[in-house]
């Protein structure tokens, strides 16, 4: 590796080239909440870290990376470039099939009528969306939501309302949440209910439309991924018979 040679390709991205091959790559991508987040695919330590020291030298702090918690090596290499553990999420198989999960006689709320995934209209999912997001800021903050955030034009988090459910009282929206299918396993990303509407069954109720129509579909299980300090949200998932199988940590260079 002594020719190594790291090259800004990009405002964002970075190449190392030995001779003439291309041996590593870095990113950085920003997110609608403000913090950005850092990746680096490199075979070699040498590598890694020659791009890490380039690109944390041109790059304002703090930086973030997610890394699976079992790839020891991956979270080695961040530690050597000074990155700290912020948060843990753990990430649950959930089963779908009414009888396992208990949802099957879940009560919902008298006034509560659930719109199920893809039926849900866009701009009542855009009020409660930014209304519980206003409320997650002023308590713990926003970052301590899922990293994965999306984002369309002019901020919108709604980019596509095909994906939601959502719990509707009266002629407003009270909760959501969203469904995405990643690789053959469709996925829980949000699930997120109105402060003054909470402890109500709501949440139960979403889980219980969403998991019930992939059962009727023939899926038997997705994910969910929980933030270990949500005992909310930990003690519902398990109280389906959710399965914690893995856990992603967010590092962080302050």
């Amino acid at each position: 590796m002594n020719s190594l040679d790291i090259t800004r390709v990009a405002l964002t991205q970075w190449q190392a080239m030995d001779d003439d091959r291309v041996v590593g790559r870095g990113d950085i991508s920003p997110r609608p909440d403000g913090r950005l987040f850092v990746s680096i695919d490199a075979w070699h330590d040498a590598v890694f870290d020659r791009l890490a020291t380039a690109m944390l030298a041109r790059t304002r702090r703090p930086l973030h990376t997610v890394v699976d918690e079992c790839d020891t090596e991956l979270l080695s290499r961040w530690g050597r470039a000074g990155f700290t553990t912020r948060r843990r999420e753990w990430e649950y198989l959930v089963p779908t099939d009414p009888r396992t999960t208990g949802l099957g006689s879940a009560p919902i709320p008298a006034d509560i009528t659930v719109v199920p995934v893809g039926r849900a209209q866009a701009e009542p999912l855009r009020v409660v969306d930014r209304l519980i997001r206003d409320e997650v800021e002023a308590t713990v903050g926003w970052q301590e939501m899922p990293a994965e955030i999306l984002t369309g034009i002019d901020g919108d988090t709604i980019v596509d309302p095909s994906k939601y459910a959502a719990a509707q009282w009266n002629d407003e929206y009270v909760g959501l949440l969203r469904l995405v299918q990643v690789t053959r396993l469709p996925r829980i990303g949000l699930i997120a209910v109105r402060a003054d509407q909470r402890r109500r069954g709501i949440a139960r109720a979403l889980l219980a439309q969403t998991l019930g129509a992939l059962h009727a579909r023939g899926i038997t299980t997705a994910t969910a991924e929980v933030n270990e300090s949500n005992r909310a949200a930990t003690a519902l998932f398990e109280g389906i018979g959710a399965r914690r199988v893995n856990s992603n940590v967010e590092l962080v260079l302050r």
